[in-house]
């Protein structure tokens, strides 16, 4: 079943570069939130809110587990292209590359025409933090760092999981990763509610983080960095985020670009000192989006690659098995 399976994930990958997410189709991710959202509304007071929060998590990641199962058997059972095109479908809607593609593109059109306002506007879409006083550099180090932290959550690691355990556990990735953006929040709110999504959040990215900035890294004749000063960056600077995974996209994508993301960013006006990562050899400008996005692409690319080379030494081992 492994050629099956990484057809399956091919087809994904291409579906979503090819046609990403229409805001008009439906989605499971909207579910998924309207899932969560009313078990917030329900939940979320008096005590014990750990408990009720990993039990919020608990009911969805079963029912997204079973339905999404459920599906992929019936469809295999038809024909195995069949089942190949469901599965793929499913994991297709679990990234998102084209999505990341364009949203970074929405920033820098404006951006390069230095209409600042349009630019803030389009920002404010993709980050939670405040955009309507940010200079140019500011508005780049943003989108910068947004593509570069959701080039893991957004396209590698559904891969990875969906590599692991097909459509059924690249759709668990996705309802996790809703969780931790719905309610993994340390604030009074979701402090104890969102804990348990939190760490989940963390549990499953642990890998695909790490292996997604070292593939970061295979991308040459970029900046001016040698390859073992990139990897010393990383090294260095990924742990100073305060997301244990976050950082290793982000600490690649300034080696790389040879600039120095982090710094001072504002929630709804309370500050936020972030510690920096890489080091500022050029200063940030409006082009460094583009090659962030062609980072993420040959990234992916290099993603999908790595799980084809895998899948095959397994086949292979299992074969002589």
């Amino acid at each position: 079943m492994m050629l099956p399976h990484l057809l399956a994930l091919s087809l994904a990958f291409l579906l979503d570069r090819l046609i990403g997410d229409p805001p008009s189709w439906p989605h499971p991710v909207k579910w998924m939130g309207a899932y969560i959202a009313r078990l917030d509304r329900l939940l979320n007071h008096g005590h014990a809110k750990k408990r009720k929060g990993l039990l919020m998590m608990t009911s969805l990641l079963l029912i997204v587990f079973a339905l999404t199962s459920v599906i992929v058997y019936l469809a295999y059972q038809q024909h195995v292209a069949a089942g190949i095109l469901v599965e793929a479908v499913l994991i297709s809607t679990t990234l998102a590359q084209k999505s990341l593609h364009i949203a970074g593109m929405d920033v820098y059109r404006p951006l390069a025409l230095a209409d600042l306002t349009e630019a803030r506007s389009k920002l404010s879409y993709i980050v939670g933090r405040d955009t309507d006083q940010l200079h140019e550099g500011e508005i780049v180090r943003a989108t910068v760092e947004t593509i570069a932290e959701n080039t893991s959550d957004g396209i590698t690691a559904p891969l990875f999981w969906a590599f692991i355990g097909g459509a059924p556990l690249a759709m668990m990735y996705r309802a996790i990763n809703t969780c931790d953006s719905m309610v993994g929040y340390r604030n009074k709110q979701y402090l104890d509610f969102g804990w348990a999504s939190a760490k989940m959040d963390d549990v499953v990215n642990w890998i695909p983080a790490r292996l997604t900035g070292m593939l970061m890294l295979l991308n040459q004749n970029m900046g001016p960095h040698s390859f073992r000063k990139r990897a010393a960056i990383v090294v260095r600077d990924a742990k100073v985020h305060p997301s244990p995974n976050s950082g290793w996209g982000e600490a690649a994508v300034a080696a790389l670009l040879g600039v120095q993301l982090g710094g001072v960013n504002y929630y709804k006006g309370v500050i936020s000192n972030r510690a920096k990562m890489g080091e500022s050899v050029v200063p940030l400008q409006a082009n460094h989006i583009k090659l962030t996005t062609q980072i993420m692409h040959k990234t992916s690319w290099l993603f999908m690659l790595m799980l084809w080379i895998g899948g095959m030494l397994l086949a292979t081992a299992a074969s002589w098995i």
